[in-house]
């Protein structure tokens, strides 16, 4: 082989591991391209995952109300699934509040009975109280009126007794084997017989020693723990029912803004507004519920407030909406003037090129106008030369 055919090898392998060295490079290029875009598709996620977190939409819907457009776009079930953990929340601290009330009202009972109350015992479906006078308690813990009397068995003194609940409004009357409750909210009294409640509990017999050792024991927790557990599950659905109506009268108003606003929304989309609207006024009432755990007060016309509050909100964040619509039709505006003062100029420059186009054109014809006439003349100069010769 000539060397200058060893050059021309040479030269074909260098030029191969350099097209092979650039694809690798452009393999890296485009592999580093990739990873960037999914790194940036990660953070993105990220972000909104926690744009849509609970808490930061708790924070969104107090101090950003340019958001409320965003999170009910989210949807409907997103928006319910917020307003049942906030109601969650509410209905948990309630019903702490009614725990601890009733350790508080138990506690004064057992102090009450182990100081002020005489003996007393249960022993198949009768109550004996060791009183030959009845017992009436006038401000107990748990009602307005609480009457003992075990020992009568006198239908007039009964009624006299319920006349005085009836009075009183709400309490109990305590007899040798049956109790006589009466509330505000029911019309009339409700009996229940000792024997049929305490036999389905496996309760036979006990006496106030017996009471005072169980009121004071670990076994009391458990009855706090399935009143807590049952509470909850009722509060909870009427808590609920009523956060849904609440809602309801909300989005009433933030509709009747749209139309003041005259801005189309779908009603739903309203809804879901109504329901991050409510954050600010169920986050005051459970301040409102701790505190009175502890001190008992009243705000008054605070129910006004809590559907104020919302009110305010939804119809802010829609007026908002209004503007920066307000801004977009602006801002669209002036691209389309822009755009056809663009196509005034484009047309005025294509008129123009046509304008010059044609001018061009006629001094070609003229030209060729003139080209002509002077072959013309030559032509006319030569004919008489040639009959000449």
């Amino acid at each position: 082989m000539s060397e200058s055919k060893k050059e021309e090898v040479n030269k074909e392998k260098i030029d191969k591991d350099e097209v092979l060295k650039k694809d690798e490079e452009i393999k890296k290029q485009n592999n580093n391209k990739q990873n960037e875009e999914q790194r940036k598709k990660e953070e993105f996620e990220k972000m909104a995952k926690k744009e849509q977190g609970f808490f930061r939409k708790i924070y969104n819907s107090i101090f950003k109300i340019e958001k409320y457009p965003d999170m009910s776009s989210q949807g409907f079930p997103k928006a319910l699934s917020y307003l049942g953990k906030l109601v969650a929340i509410f209905t948990i601290v309630v019903c702490l509040g009614i725990v601890f009330q009733t350790q508080k009202s138990i506690q004064q009972g057992v102090n009450y009975l182990e100081n002020s109350f005489p003996n007393f015992s249960y022993k198949d479906g009768i109550l004996n109280v060791e009183s030959e006078e009845a017992i009436i308690i006038d401000e107990p813990p748990i009602a307005e009126k609480i009457i003992i009397d075990t020992k009568t068995e006198d239908a007039n003194k009964i009624n006299e007794y319920i006349n005085q609940l009836e009075k009183a409004g709400d309490g109990a009357i305590l007899l040798k084997d049956k109790i006589i409750l009466k509330n505000i909210s029911v019309a009339g009294t409700i009996n229940y017989n000792y024997k049929e409640i305490l036999s389905q509990m496996n309760i036979n017999d006990f006496t106030k020693q017996d009471v005072i050792n169980f009121a004071n024991s670990s076994e009391i927790y458990k009855l706090y723990i399935s009143l807590f557990i049952t509470m909850f599950l009722y509060a909870f659905i009427m808590y609920f029912l009523a956060a849904m109506v609440d809602v309801f009268l909300i989005s009433i108003f933030g509709y009747l803004s749209t139309k003041l606003a005259r801005l189309r929304i779908r009603y739903v989309a309203i809804y879901n507004m109504a329901i991050y609207g409510l954050t600010l006024s169920i986050l005051l009432n459970i301040i409102y519920v701790a505190i009175n755990i502890f001190v008992d007060f009243n705000i008054e016309y605070f129910q006004v407030m809590y559907i104020a509050i919302p009110v305010i909100y939804v119809i802010a964040a829609i007026f908002i909406l209004k503007s920066e619509f307000i801004k977009k039709q602006q801002e669209l505006l002036k691209i389309a003037q822009v755009e056809a003062t663009i196509r005034e100029k484009e047309e005025q420059e294509k008129e123009k090129d046509k304008e010059q186009k044609e001018k061009e054109e006629r001094r070609e014809k003229d030209k060729e106008e003139e080209k002509n006439k002077d072959k013309e003349e030559k032509g006319d100069k030569q004919e008489p030369e040639g009959s000449n010769a």
